[in-house]
């Protein structure tokens, strides 16, 4: 994961050039609620502590006078970051990775988070100052309101999501938006409450930005697999809708991709 062409890739959906961003590769614990017997055949990477490691990405649609950030991930490498889980392994980051697509941070219109996580929302902010200044910030209100330590002032929500909305660049939709013509924020609760995920559409072909909606293959096999923390309920209602609205796809890099008609 040295060179930008390792971790960007970019594909079109219509009119739109749609990006990932592979910001990191880090493990953690899944504990899907199965029979370990049958997770573990579904997840054969895991090590005997039930460990496995997968890519964090962020996403970018450029289309029209649009450039829009899905998720900023983590702060960007350096010394002073002030967000890195332990034995994860970066990338250059979200800002080298807008640089290889020809964009700068002042560039980007719209930033919408999919969800109110650390490692998702991470890179916004540079001290005092948001990295994407000249950008509206969405994330559901129902993460705002319902994240229990957006207001400890050393959590990485309130040193992120409370710097832009002090800034006055947060935007809290209470339900299913349109962010530009063809791009639509989605509720998609599970993962947390205000979990969304993002719709691009153009020209007849279509594609997702899923979030944490999936982490792996074999939760859209087993749509009641969830990890502890999630709601299994809400998991399986907002996964069984995105895979009724996309029957006949085929998934690329970390999104759910319709073929074009």
């Amino acid at each position: 994961m040295d060179s930008p062409e390792s971790y960007v890739s970019t594909r079109r959906v219509g009119r739109a050039v749609v990006s990932q961003i592979n910001d990191g590769r880090g493990g953690w614990t899944p504990k899907l609620s199965a029979p370990e017997a049958e997770w573990r055949a579904a997840l054969p990477g895991a090590d005997e502590r039930g460990y496995i490691e997968n890519e964090h990405y962020t996403g970018v649609i450029q289309i029209g006078d649009a450039r829009i950030l899905i998720d900023v991930g983590f702060d960007d490498p350096s010394p002073a970051s002030h967000f890195m889980p332990p034995r994860y392994r970066r990338t250059p980051g979200v800002t080298a990775g807008l640089a290889k697509l020809g964009l700068q941070p002042s560039d980007i219109t719209h930033v919408i988070f999919t969800h109110h996580h650390g490692d998702h929302v991470a890179g916004a902010m540079v001290g005092d100052t948001a990295r994407f200044s000249n950008a509206r910030h969405f994330i559901g209100r129902a993460d705002w309101d319902a994240n229990p330590v957006r207001d400890d002032p050393n959590s990485i929500e309130a040193l992120n999501l409370g710097g832009l909305d002090r800034l006055g660049l947060l935007h809290l939709p209470d339900g299913d938006i349109e962010i530009i013509p063809g791009v639509t924020m989605t509720r998609a609760p599970g993962k947390s409450l205000g979990h969304s995920i993002i719709r691009v559409a153009d020209g007849g072909a279509v594609a997702y930005f899923v979030g944490d909606l999936f982490h792996f293959p074999c939760e859209a096999e087993h749509l009641d697999w969830v990890s502890p923390g999630r709601d299994p309920v809400k998991a399986r209602r907002s996964r069984k809708c995105l895979l009724g609205a996309t029957a006949g796809c085929k998934c690329e890099f970390g999104l759910v991709m319709l073929l074009p008609p």
